[in-house]
């Protein structure tokens, strides 16, 4: 690649090369450049664009992988079947390490299901803010299920119910490794499922609510194994499709009317009932963390109706701090889409932003916390009209080494 620039160089300053010399067709030679004896000067010949496979099949080993790591996640992928030694590199710690800090992050999507679509799934670019093509979710399992839910999505991993069998498949689509988990107990019946992710695995939480006990239930990627919490009071939970708001190593959950906060602890197996002040006139609250931050988004209003939608978020001393307000023709909309049936609405948090959605409509209302801004994130074209109900939204953030 850096022979045309030299070549020319050369032949300006009235030397040229000869045929056999060390900087062309690679070969070694003893002879010298030239003094151009005549009038007329040698054209030099065009220099081939093909990379010369024996200076390629040469490079140092960690100049290579400098180079594969800045390639795209695609062609990173389609390389594992070049060869062993690129499928063996893919996966080894020093090259994620080195991909995942490369300039070029991998895209993040918001990731639609519905109940009645098995085979593919929309994807939002959120990074290039456009809708991509069909996510082949059934085409990426291990094998067909006759059936299966997608119940969470966390750190590049998703998180399958196969009622089937009564258990769970955890999943790295980019990878191709999954883990399938049989649930300790039968029926296959649990509410307020939640996967929890962290740099060196996972967890799966969920619990079964009895006439006189709850009973929890986490498994622990690390060891294999289920963990069973019971003699627990009865706890109540708002809205069980919510997922845990992880913070602090403890999952957060809200309770119906009169709302409160309450909380379990991952490690101890312990529930704790929050004495922090809530806001008054709450007609539902939902709540949703990220960046190691705990957020809550609320109505409020009178006789269960709500006329606003506010933002608060939990501070260091403990206390409920308000953030923003949904601008009131934002509100209007939102209100009316979700028929002051709050139990349609969910939240969760996605690269930044807190989305805020409702089972009965195709769209996303999301707040920029960089921003600080209100957006409605579009209905997808790909959405049949008939699907208006039953609509779920997961973020989905690609990550390779994620472990399962």
């Amino acid at each position: 690649m850096t022979i045309r620039p030299v070549c020319l160089l050369l032949s300006g300053s009235g030397f040229t090369m000869k045929k056999n010399s060390p900087l062309v067709g690679g070969q070694r030679s003893n002879d010298q450049f030239q003094p151009i004896t005549g009038t007329a000067k040698a054209k030099p010949k065009p220099a081939s664009t093909e990379m010369d496979p024996k200076i390629w099949s040469r490079l140092p080993k960690e100049l290579l992988e400098q180079i594969l790591s800045c390639l795209p996640l695609k062609t990173l992928l389609n390389l594992r079947s070049t060869c062993k030694h690129f499928k063996s590199l893919v996966f080894s710690p020093p090259f994620i390490s080195k991909h995942s800090s490369a300039s070029s992050p991998f895209s993040s999507f918001l990731l639609l299901y519905h109940p009645l679509c098995f085979h593919h799934f929309p994807l939002y670019d959120s990074v290039l803010s456009t809708w991509r093509n069909f996510l082949p979710l059934s085409d990426l399992l291990p094998r067909k299920p006759p059936s299966f839910s997608l119940l969470s999505t966390s750190n590049g991993l998703v998180c399958l119910s196969l009622p089937s069998s009564s258990s769970f498949l955890v999943r790295n689509l980019l990878a191709g490794t999954s883990r399938l988990i049989d649930f300790p107990i039968y029926p296959f019946d649990f509410e307020a499922f939640t996967l929890v992710c962290s740099p060196v695995g996972y967890k799966l939480f969920a619990i079964r609510t009895g006439s006189s006990s709850t009973s929890a239930f986490v498994y622990d990627s690390s060891v294999l194994l289920w963990r069973k919490y019971d003699g627990l009071d009865p706890i109540p939970i708002d809205n069980h499709e919510q997922e845990g708001a992880c913070y602090n190593g403890c999952l957060y959950f809200t309770t119906p009317e009169p709302f409160s906060i309450v909380c379990f602890d991952l490690e101890s197996g312990r529930w704790e009932r929050s004495d922090t002040e809530l806001p008054d006139e709450l007609t539902f609250v939902r709540l949703v963390s990220g960046e190691g931050k705990l957020y809550m988004i609320g109505g409020v209003g009178i006789d269960g109706i709500s006329r606003s939608l506010k933002l608060w978020q939990f501070s260091e001393t403990g206390n409920w701090v308000e953030v923003e307000i949904l601008p009131e023709m934002m509100c209007r909309k939102f209100m009316s889409v979700c028929y002051h049936n709050y139990e349609r609405v969910y939240c969760f948090w996605h690269q930044g932003r807190i989305c805020v959605c409702c089972y009965t409509w195709p769209e996303i209302l999301y707040y920029k916390v960089s921003r600080r801004t209100w957006h409605w994130l579009p209905k997808c074209p790909h959405l049949p009209d008939e699907w208006s109900c039953g609509i779920k939204w997961f973020s989905f953030v690609p990550k390779l080494y994620a472990p399962v």
